[in-house]
């Protein structure tokens, strides 16, 4: 099967970021996997939600959102459908999961991310973005002062897997995922452990070859994100 952009099946499109997008966020950028595009910001603020008042332990949320045109067709402003929700829930705890959250105090980080143009996978893209974002919002507040102690304890990686036309497929655009039988979104710490794993039969079932196949090239495409993230964090990221 050949593909509309020459990948090869098990082929990443390439990853562009562009670290500190805003000057107005303590951390941000602007995150390319192929066409897809998502802006991501992170905000400090000194409070918890209630569950966690008196514990001296911070909290992570994220909101997800694709701007009207993002798509070929206009989206409502501001439509926050069952979708966005069930997203943006996967984005905070994707990155709960790797950050040790009794070293923020009682401060709560809100990671933003708007899809400014979409081609498939703006979950995972979202992911990687957030990661990006957080990281070095966190950066920041070590070096004022404002943490005592660094507390990303792991690398986070996320991506699109499928079965298109009888193949596994590594990192689906909007129309391979359209087309393809099986639909999965696979989230997974740099060590290896996964985090999340969201697949679907858009047409038939699957094999339980199938998943382990599909798994494995997860593991594979993220361990490629993994790698582009170490090229900024190595040095603070299990050092600190």
């Amino acid at each position: 099967m050949e593909r509309k952009d020459k990948r090869a099946l098990t082929q990443l499109r390439q990853i562009k970021v562009q670290r500190d997008y805003l000057n107005t966020a303590e951390g941000s950028c602007l995150i390319e996997l192929g066409d897809t595009r998502v802006l991501c910001a992170a905000t400090v603020e000194r409070n918890v939600p209630p569950f966690l008042k008196g514990t001296n332990t911070g909290w992570l949320t994220a909101e997800y959102r694709m701007l009207p045109r993002s798509t070929q067709s206009r989206i409502v402003r501001d439509k926050v459908s069952g979708r966005t929700m069930e997203i943006q829930r996967l984005i905070g705890r994707s990155l709960r999961s790797v950050i040790d959250m009794r070293l923020l105090g009682e401060k709560t980080i809100w990671i933003d991310c708007d899809v400014i143009q979409a081609d498939g996978g703006t979950r995972t893209v979202s992911v990687i973005g957030g990661f990006f974002a957080l990281v070095d919002c966190l950066q920041a507040m070590y070096k004022q002062g404002v943490i005592t102690e660094f507390p990303v304890v792991d690398y986070l990686g996320a991506i699109s897997v499928g079965i298109l036309r009888g193949n596994h497929v590594l990192d689906l655009s909007y129309q391979e995922d359209v087309e393809a039988d099986v639909d999965m979104n696979v989230v997974m710490k740099g060590a290896g452990e996964f985090v999340e794993i969201q697949g679907t039969a858009e047409n038939g079932s699957f094999s339980k070859d199938d998943l382990d196949a599909l798994l494995e090239l997860a593991k594979k495409g993220i361990l490629e994100i993994v790698e582009e993230e170490k090229k900024y964090y190595k040095d603070i990221i299990g050092k600190l």
